[in-house]
């Protein structure tokens, strides 16, 4: 009896102490994270770096799990060089090792809607007509919006895959900079999306940070916690 209670109590700390310092290292990496001006043009991130942050934002969640979003990475020099054109000139489109455009959809359609219900039952294995309910749920949910109302909602939506892969990005210690400095109309004719459901929204420039980059050394400043976060 002794022993078992001995092994349920090491088994506990063990428990503890590695989910110590689990969210010791999320604070760490977070602390360690900075919006990166200069990047390293010799050090490329790994596919499996990039396959592992492109992947945490195809989870993030959504509103009803809709996911109305995509991610173009943009690899192509040639297309770098445009888009640095149209975003006013920014170095990290063409010095970072990867750029990836958060681009929202424009629309929330019944089509759409349909889309995502087989997606469900196929992943659930169960009948589609099962999910009636919440599809109407959902139509229900966006009826009373408009066409502006469904946009900047989509384009809110796309700001929570934009922070979980900042996040990721700073647990595998990649470099980024999350970006909004860009001319979205020439983005999206470059990137082809004119005319199609979906508009780009902001960037996610990702490598490694340059010896050079001053602002790598900048204490990170943030309003006291007391301040920002409020207990009742």
């Amino acid at each position: 009896m002794v022993s078992k209670l001995i092994i349920s109590i090491k088994k506990l700390f063990n428990v503890y102490n590695t989910t110590n310092n689990y969210m010791k290292s999320i604070s760490e990496a977070l602390m360690w994270r900075y919006a990166t001006k200069q990047f390293d043009t010799t050090k490329k991130v790994s596919d499996e770096a990039i396959n592992e942050i492109l992947e945490a934002g195809r989870l993030s969640p959504s509103s009803y799990g809709l996911q109305p979003w995509k991610f173009i990475l943009i690899e192509n020099p040639e297309l770098r060089t445009k888009l640095r054109e149209a975003a006013y000139n920014q170095s990290q489109l063409t010095d970072a090792s990867h750029i990836v455009v958060v681009a929202h959809r424009t629309t929330m359609d019944e089509s759409y809607i349909d889309t995502y219900m087989q997606s469900i039952a196929d992943t659930r294995g169960m009948d589609v007509k099962d999910l009636e309910g919440f599809k109407n749920a959902i139509l229900g949910s966006i009826a009373g919006k408009g066409e502006a109302d469904i946009k900047a909602w989509n384009a809110r939506q796309s700001y929570l895959p934009l922070g979980i892969m900042l996040e990721t990005a700073a647990l595998l210690e990649v470099d980024a900079c999350p970006m909004e400095g860009f001319d979205s109309s020439k983005f999206d004719e470059i990137l082809e999306l004119s005319g199609t459901e979906y508009a780009s929204v902001a960037i996610l420039s990702l490598g490694y940070r340059s010896t050079e980059d001053a602002t790598a050394n900048y204490p990170k400043s943030r309003f006291p916690a007391e301040e920002v976060i409020i207990r009742k």
